[in-house]
């Protein structure tokens, strides 16, 4: 006989499940849909419709209640103050689970979990819009003008650099005329 058959343990100790349980439910209502194994979106469709459910209640209670699962207070006023209010005419069936086959790698079967709200209307492209020219951004400018500056510096140095190896090669292609003007010297001394 199998006693307490109620918890899926998704093979993994009480505090770890529950973690991850919280993470995918504070997942689910931040982006309204998650991709999961359908072990796990069952478990997490439990949770956050609890959450939702204490969420509708809204007294302080309620609060403290889901704040325990999720750690997030902005999350959690975001579930009291938009989400909790659009399912107050429901008595459950916030969520639901849809299967979407198996996975590649190891063949778990995959769902996607999502919250039962309208989606934000996006706005509707009318065409093709011509791009506005970028703008430069002033801290970009000034990043731009050391590099202007460094550069401008090396090539200053370069030119520099490259008078003195004229210079070098001029003194020594004198000195060398010189020693070869004072060897041909030497020599007519010698022959006279």
């Amino acid at each position: 006989m199998r006693h307490g058959k109620r918890v899926k343990k998704l093979g993994r100790t009480k505090s770890h499940r529950r973690a991850m349980l919280a993470n995918m439910a504070a997942s689910l209502f931040m982006y309204r849909m998650i991709e999961t194994t359908e072990a796990k979106a069952k478990e997490v469709k439990k949770l956050a419709e609890k959450l939702i459910t204490l969420a509708k209640r809204g007294d302080l209670h309620a609060h403290r209640q889901v704040y325990d699962v999720i750690r997030d207070r902005k999350l959690v006023k975001k579930i009291f103050d938009e989400i909790a209010p659009k399912f107050n005419d429901r008595e459950g069936g916030y969520t639901r689970v849809v299967r979407l086959g198996v996975r590649k790698g190891d063949g778990a079967p995959v769902s996607v979990v999502e919250l039962l709200i309208e989606k934000p209307p996006k706005e509707e492209k009318k065409g093709k819009k011509e791009k506005a020219p970028k703008k430069i951004k002033p801290e970009k400018i000034k990043e731009a003008k050391p590099a202007e500056e460094k550069r401008e510096r090396v090539e200053t140095k370069d030119r520099e650099v490259k008078k003195e190896e004229e210079e070098t090669e001029k003194e020594e292609k004198e000195s060398k005329e010189g020693e070869e003007t004072d060897s041909e010297k030497t020599k007519q001394e010698e022959s006279k």
